[in-house]
């Protein structure tokens, strides 16, 4: 199902090559004993599973084997892993609902199995789509209702008065009616561009939108910026729609309020068709504490999934934390990554609440200074560290092809790194200290005031060749409470002044210039991939706020209102236009896989910043008011250059006072520390890029 990748070659540990990471880093050295350590739990945890199981593969995955499955001969075989259960049952509406009528047989470790043979006409006895439930009886005696954990189909029920708990439903619709992807896996983005999507609020209407509408209307706007991949939010079943998909109940169901699982395949199959890489937002991290629909107490126990007592709860989140040491967990998290890979497609793994993983305090109340006996100290969940390590590892040797992305707000050393050089081993990190920096300045700082070395620090600020995802904003700075970047810059006067047949507006005005600078500046210059949120792109007004009791079950601001991009009377269009033009020249050029940029001139009182990436030149001038004719800019590469791209122009809401014709010429005059200098004509709150090639 979904493409795969590579063949399933038994797994072979290497001997770590620490060398590359301590040259890279002498601060780690000090650290050497530990992270040998880590590594070596590493090692254990990869020796125990294939000792136990004979097969890394096929423990990871175990999806095959655990949970309710229909046999090609309609026999049925169920099997659980419920260790604190005195008994387990199997009912549901193929029983009419007899609690007792068919036990499990208990095997070794905790697990349970069950066999139903075929109907005496030949027919399965579980139907497809019937519903169903486990029931185990816990020490008490007592008998308690609860969903297989490797549940993969599950609804909820539309009608208010009978509850929103989820049932389990067979999801069984015949080989011959599952989909099948006709598209290959698209090759992997040189420079990843990723659009962050909700498949629930991608529609304009008052509801919840679906899989195959967000497939028909949404990935072409996606491909028509000019994005490479889909990061796909709360996809993994939620019982509650405003926890944005992060307090998960159903870990292998794919959300049935958005569709049916085929449908989800078409989504990534036609994703795929369009060249675009699709990654999952994938919650590891934390669980919800359902216990009718959700993993908690599944086996009438504290423990379980989860560590017992106070380390299995997280106080801010109001969820479950795994036990990442035990052996059965970590069959149902890595297999969990299989699932989601071979069953659906996907490309790829966000991993949410990374941080939390990490540490015993979960980061909370933690500033991390940086210093690097945070990152090795007794606060550290080496367990977590270890089943990450495991997981990047495992995705890694079996879909070479794969995007890992760590949520981490820490910083911790070697995250990016192979875990064969002691590190984590994800691909990229996210830089979520850069959309905290733009949200401060926008709030706390008129911009004539704002520090352009502090900017650049902060754009800049990352481990050498640990890559990092540049975004100004997600969906946390779009949520009600908060305000996206354009509704911080424009607010009030966006209801008012957005119309291209309105007088000019200094708010407005003002507001798409620092949108478009802010977009590119943060896009070239913070990191090895950049992230925008769906709407963003085109300065989506307003704040996002699911339907809840709080709001009378509203879905105003639980939508996307694409009329406003697709209005060409309306000035949307001119921060769309812009971030379709910085994506296809980054497309052109490359700067996000090239080396990081050398930034040769802050100007505190010019408020200007330029920098040089992949052969480029960048010229920001964020002063208010002040234009500067033939303002020196230092160059490495001599030659003439050319503008290729203003913010100035007026398809992306400018003034026009830039004349692309104009050829600028170095001269081999030392500047800013370069080679060469050239003269610029830079106006007043712009973005510009030079190339020589053009």
């Amino acid at each position: 199902m979904g493409g795969k990748w590579s063949s399933m070659d038994p797994m072979e540990i290497p001997v770590p090559d620490l060398d590359k990471l301590l040259d890279r880093d002498p601060y780690l050295k000090p650290y050497e004993k530990e992270i040998r350590k880590r590594y070596g739990l590493f090692k254990d945890y990869v020796d125990k599973i294939e000792s136990g199981e004979k097969d890394l593969n096929q423990f990871s995955k175990s999806y095959t084997k655990f949970g309710i499955h229909i046999n090609e001969d309609n026999s049925v075989i169920a099997k659980e892993w419920a260790p604190g259960a005195e008994q387990v049952y199997l009912t549901g509406d193929f029983n009419n609902w007899d609690r007792t009528k068919h036990p499990y047989k208990k095997l070794e470790f905790g697990k349970w199995e069950l066999q139903l043979p075929q109907n005496n006409d030949g027919s399965c006895p579980i139907k497809h789509l019937s519903e169903v439930k486990i029931i185990i009886r816990d020490k008490s005696g007592q008998l308690i209702e609860r969903l297989s954990p490797w549940a993969t189909y599950v609804t909820q029920s539309k009608n208010l008065d009978e509850g929103t708990t989820f049932k389990q439903r067979i999801w069984y619709p015949g080989p011959q009616n599952v989909y099948q992807p006709k598209h290959p896996k698209p090759k992997k983005p040189e420079s990843l561009r990723i659009y962050e999507s909700h498949v629930g609020i991608a529609t304009q209407e008052h509801r919840v939108g679906t899989y195959l509408e967000f497939a028909k209307n949404v990935i072409p706007r996606i491909k028509k910026q000019g994005y490479n991949a889909i990061q796909l939010m709360a996809v993994m079943e939620h019982a509650y729609y405003a926890s944005f998909g992060y307090q998960v109940t159903s870990f292998f169901a794919a959300s049935s309020r958005f569709g049916t699982p085929d449908e989800l395949k078409e989504l990534i199959d036609i994703a795929h068709q369009n060249g675009l890489y699709v990654l999952l937002d994938i919650v590891h991290s934390h669980a919800s504490k359902n216990t009718l629909d959700g993993l908690n107490m599944f086996d009438g126990t504290d423990a379980c999934f989860f560590h017992s007592g106070s380390r299995g709860q997280h106080p801010l989140w109001d969820s479950r934390l795994f036990n990442y040491g035990d052996y059965e967990v970590l069959r149902f998290l890595l297999s969990n990554l299989r699932w989601y890979t071979e069953e659906y497609g996907f490309d790829g793994y966000r991993f949410d609440g990374v941080t939390s993983m990490l540490y015993h305090s979960r980061g909370l109340g933690q500033g991390f200074s940086g210093s690097y006996d945070e990152y090795f100290g007794l606060n550290v969940d080496v367990e977590g560290i270890v089943y990450l390590m495991l997981a990047n590892y495992l995705l890694h040797h079996y879909y070479p092809e794969v995007i890992t992305i760590a949520e981490d707000v820490s910083g911790m050393p070697g995250i990016c790194r192979p875990v064969s050089e002691g590190g984590i081993g994800f691909d990229f990190r996210l830089g979520m200290a850069i959309p905290d920096k733009w949200i401060k300045l926008l709030k706390e700082t008129p911009d004539e005031n704002w520090n352009m070395g502090d900017i650049v620090w902060t754009l800049t600020n990352r481990r050498w060749m640990e890559k990092t995802v540049a975004y100004a904003e997600s969906h946390d700075q779009a949520l009600v409470g908060d305000k996206t970047i354009a509704f911080w810059l424009m607010d009030k006067d966006m209801y008012t002044h957005m119309s291209v047949l309105s007088s000019p507006n200094p708010v407005i005005n003002r507001g798409i210039a620092l949108h478009n600078i802010i977009m590119l500046i943060t896009h070239a210059l913070g990191g090895e991939a950049y992230l925008n949120f769906i709407g963003n792109e085109f300065g989506h007004p307003e704040w996002l706020d699911f339907p809840r009791v709080g709001n009378n079950n509203s879905y105003t601001y639980a939508r996307r209102q694409w009329n406003l991009a697709d209005d060409e009377l309306l000035k949307y269009k001119y921060m769309g236009s812009w971030d379709a033009a910085v994506n296809s020249l980054e497309e052109k050029y490359g700067w996000l896989h090239s080396n990081p940029a050398y930034v040769s001139w802050k100007h505190e009182d010019d408020k200007i910043i330029a920098f040089e990436r992949a052969g480029l030149v960048f010229v920001f001038n964020f002063h208010p008011s002040k234009s500067f004719a033939d303002y020196p800019v230092g160059v490495d590469r001599a030659g003439t250059y050319k503008v290729i791209l203003s913010s100035d122009d007026t398809e992306y809401g400018g003034e026009n006072r830039i004349d692309s014709k104009v050829s600028h010429f170095t001269k081999p005059e030392p500047f800013a520390n370069r080679a060469n200098r050239m003269f610029v004509y830079a106006p007043c709150r712009t973005a510009i890029i030079y190339a020589t090639d053009c």
